[in-house]
């Protein structure tokens, strides 16, 4: 949508650090990063990042009606957006690393999955460790963890850093197939078995 890319675009320029990049995710993007999310049952989905919601749209898709979905947007015009366009989500603007407390608000135990479009090759090392921490704390022992990033962040430092902090974080993480088509192209991380 050309207001979703405008309003990325203008984040983007005013915060390079949180936003991350500088369009929406494609749908092909949004599916294989969606793609851990039940088709049974009522879990709960944590998404961090949702930006102007293209994950949402298809993990509502997916939910169908089912489950707790948690959308925590750090940008307050992309959290107003997001509540406007998706009624059906729980959309708080705050700091992903307050995952345990928004979570305990809501009377919530434990994520199964947590979706992420966080920019974390973005992020400094503490960041990354901080926001990760949290991440793990309120993961269910077999929930899963997905998240993407862009094939020319492949060599950064801050990149290569993130990847070895998945490694230490879980049992398993595989890399899926290039998403060729979105802007820039990306791949996903697939995350499963948090370590105690």
């Amino acid at each position: 949508m050309p207001n979703d890319t405008a309003l990325f675009l203008g984040q983007f320029l005013r915060a390079p650090a949180t936003i991350g990049a500088v369009a929406p995710s494609s749908r092909r993007l949004a599916s294989a990063v969606c793609a851990p999310i039940p088709e049974r049952g009522e879990p709960t989905v944590v998404e961090l990042g949702p930006g102007t919601g293209p994950f949402t749209e298809e993990i509502q898709q997916r939910l169908g009606g089912r489950g707790h979905h948690l959308a925590v947007e750090v940008n307050e015009p992309m959290a107003r957006l997001l509540k406007a366009r998706f009624p059906a989500v729980d959309v708080v603007n705050a700091d992903a690393a307050r995952l345990g407390e928004l979570l305990a608000e809501r009377g919530l135990q434990q994520a199964d999955v947590v979706v992420s479009g966080l920019p974390w090759a973005a992020f400094p090392q503490e960041l990354q460790h901080a926001l990760l921490s949290a991440v793990t704390s309120v993961m269910s022992p077999g929930a899963a963890f997905t998240t993407f990033s862009y094939i020319h962040a492949i060599p950064l430092s801050s990149a290569r850093r993130f990847r070895a902090l998945l490694a230490e974080r879980f049992e398993e993480v595989v890399a899926g197939r290039t998403v060729w088509r979105n802007t820039p192209p990306a791949f996903v991380f697939n995350a499963r078995r948090p370590r105690p």
